[in-house]
Parts: C-alpha cells; structure tokens; sequence
C-alpha cells in the first residue's frame, strides 16, 4: 500500500492539522505532508488570522486543489482531509509581554512520533544536553505525575523537576527547573518550564512535528519566552543548539518508526510519560508512523530515546 494510502486510512492523522512551514519570511515553495507533494505560498491580504499575518495558501500538486490552511502560532497549518477540530490551543503565544520565535525547521530521518517522544524524555538530559539541561552526576528523574486531561483527550506530565546548568538563555545560575509536558496531539507537545526571570510563570516550548511520511519529519520549534533583553538571535540559537544535540539520539533510533506494541521495548520508571503516551496512541488506534501493521521487526535492535 502506498504512503498516500496508508496516512488517509489513519483518519485521525489525515483529518487533523500539521505545521507545513515557518511564518516567519515565509515564502512560496515546496514541501510535503503525510507522503503529499504541497505548494506553499503566503496570502493575498484577503483575510487576516488570529496572529496578524495575512492566510497563507497550501496546494496539494498531485491534485491541483487547495488544502485547509491557517496560519497561527508562528507557523503555517494544512490540514489534507477535513479537520476534526480547530488547531491547538496555546493562549500564551498570544500573551503581549512575551517573543513568540520559530527557532528552526529540523528535518530528521524518523517517525514523526519518535521525535516527539525524545521531547518527552528528561533521563537523556544530562548525557546529550550536557552543561545544558543536565550535568552529572545529577542524573536522576525524579517520579512525576501523569494525568489524563479527558474534556480535551490530552495527556500531562506534572510535578517534573530537573536540576539544569543553563536552563534558558536568561538563566545566570543553576537551577532546580520545574517542568510540565502537554502531549496535545499525536504530533504535537507543548513544554512549560520554570521562567528564571519570572519564577511564578513559565517559558513555552512548543515541538510542531511535520510528518512528510511515515519515517521522515521535519521537526519545527516555537519558543513563547518572557525575555525582554536576549536577542532573538541568541534565544533561537540556543534553542538549535539543544535540537542539534537530540538529532544524534534520533537519527539512531531502530526501527525508524515508533513500535507500540506492548513489551517491544523496555522503559524504565523515568519512561513513564513516554509509555503513557504509547498507549495514548494506541488507545486512538493511530498506526501512521508506527510499526503497527508494518513489516518492520519493533523487537529487533529497537532502542529507546
């Protein structure tokens, strides 16, 4: 069955919405969703959306048609099918005191699901992110808290904490960091961590994964800071810098795509929110990007991120 086929059969994937490109210079070009050759070109001035820019177009060229596009949160939105609900809600990239940066469009040989897993996974910190977000021997993840949002079908990791270096470019000191993980869609987390200048607020990270096709993405980061004195220049290289970083976990995960078969990898207690979040995807019956229904062997070799 071809890639087209196989991500239209996921209904939940083909009618939900996918970044496709940075607003940020956004100019025509080429990309491609779900195995789906697009066009994407900024608006006409026609019609304005909720974050001041002009609606963007998305063509699909196999057919020649439109898609559904919206431009929000710092990046453009396409959806191929007919969507099932608006696009995810984050009122803090609205908020007026705070810079709302694309850091980057990182395209990555892996699932989609994959990427957004290793957002998830804070045991890696002091290993990958070193000096960073993690130094030894300060190695532990402390036990957290998952919760089942039911009225919005999202899934959260609360009371994370992590001992970080440099947690933010504001940061000038160490810091016991608070965290809390959001998993919104399937290809979508949203991270809120503690604000050094702030403390009683959080910085927003946002993962916006774009599927090209079942072991292929592009990786898109928005930042949603409270930082008045960083130029976005050093905020989005710092933020490259940590994604540099994971693209060495995630271009070495086997197989390519996310096994959610139960017992085909092996977590540990500090994997409780990326177990959570495989059962979550099974619960919905996603298959686009797994190795559900594949040739694919999740046993052999599979590594966990």
């Amino acid at each position: 069955m071809d890639t087209l086929s196989d991500a239209a059969r996921d209904a939940l994937i083909w009618n939900d919405w996918h970044p496709v490109a940075a607003l940020d210079g956004l100019r025509a070009g080429r990309t491609r969703l779900l195995g789906v050759e697009l066009y994407v070109e900024p608006g006409d001035g026609s019609s304005n959306v909720p974050d001041g820019s002009n609606a963007p177009r998305v063509t699909r060229l196999d057919l020649g048609t439109p898609c559904h596009a919206r431009a929000r949160h710092g990046v453009v939105w396409a959806c191929l099918g007919e969507p099932r609900a608006d696009i995810v809600a984050i009122p803090e990239t609205a908020e007026p005191d705070r810079r709302l940066l694309h850091a980057g469009a990182f395209r990555v040989h892996v699932s989609g699901l994959r990427a957004v897993e290793n957002f998830l996974d804070m045991g890696h910190f002091p290993f990958v992110h070193t000096g960073y977000l993690g130094v030894e021997p300060y190695t532990e993840v402390a036990p957290y808290r998952i919760e089942h949002d039911e009225a919005n079908d999202e899934l959260y990791a609360r009371d994370c904490r992590f001992y970080q270096p440099r947690a933010a470019m504001t940061a000038d000191a160490a810091l016991d960091v608070q965290y809390v993980y959001r998993v919104a869609r399937p290809y979508i987390a949203v991270l809120y961590k503690t604000c050094p200048p702030q403390p009683e607020r959080f910085d927003v990270i946002a993962l916006f994964v774009q599927p090209l096709d079942e072991e292929w993405c592009v990786a898109h980061t928005v930042m949603s800071y409270l930082d008045d004195a960083s130029p976005d220049e050093a905020l989005r290289g710092f933020q490259q810098t940590i994604f540099a970083q994971d693209i060495k976990i995630l271009v070495n995960q086997v197989p390519k795509r996310l096994p959610l078969t139960a017992g085909s990898e092996h977590p540990v207690l500090a994997d409780a929110m990326s177990v959570a979040y495989r059962r979550w995807l099974r619960a919905r019956g996603v298959t686009y990007g797994t190795t559900e229904g594949t040739t694919d062997s999740p046993s052999q070799g599979a590594q966990h991120g």
